[in-house]
């Protein structure tokens, strides 16, 4: 009986590490997003796989990063996804346009989605946060 009970505890103790880093919450993410694509279905897969991962991981941390073809998604105009982005800013998702592109596009902030927020290099945005340990995910196909 006690080797049967020892044995049991050595097998508890083993997968208890597994078991944690299994767990959504044990770990806080920081994940990063990349959209440079004006394709409207790409759009809408990213805002379901946004909630995808809020919805395992509810206090990840999350940027989308929007810059050359992308504009359309946040812009109040054009943007197919408006609701789906005012609920994932609600829950704390940061939309970074990229003011390069903004600029080549001949657009103001004006013409962007309230729930905007700007960078003036989409790609220096995605090497900064990746050298600051986030998880890199690039949108589209």
């Amino acid at each position: 009986m006690k080797n049967a009970l020892f044995t049991l505890l050595c097998l508890f103790l083993l997968a208890s590490p597994v078991l944690a880093q299994t767990t959504p919450t044990a770990k806080q993410h920081r994940i990063v997003f990349h959209l440079a694509s004006a394709d409207t279905v790409v759009h809408q897969v990213l805002t379901r796989q946004l909630n995808n991962v809020l919805d395992v991981w509810p206090t990840a941390q999350i940027e989308v990063v929007v810059h050359a073809w992308a504009l359309g998604f946040m812009r109040q105009d054009k943007s197919v996804v408006k609701a789906d982005i005012e609920a994932l800013a609600a829950k704390g998702v940061v939309f970074a346009v990229c003011e390069n592109s903004m600029k080549r596009s001949k657009l103001t902030k004006d013409q962007m989605l309230k729930q905007s927020s700007f960078v003036p290099v989409g790609l220096a945005e995605l090497v900064m946060k990746q050298e600051d340990g986030w998880s890199y995910i690039k949108a589209g196909y």
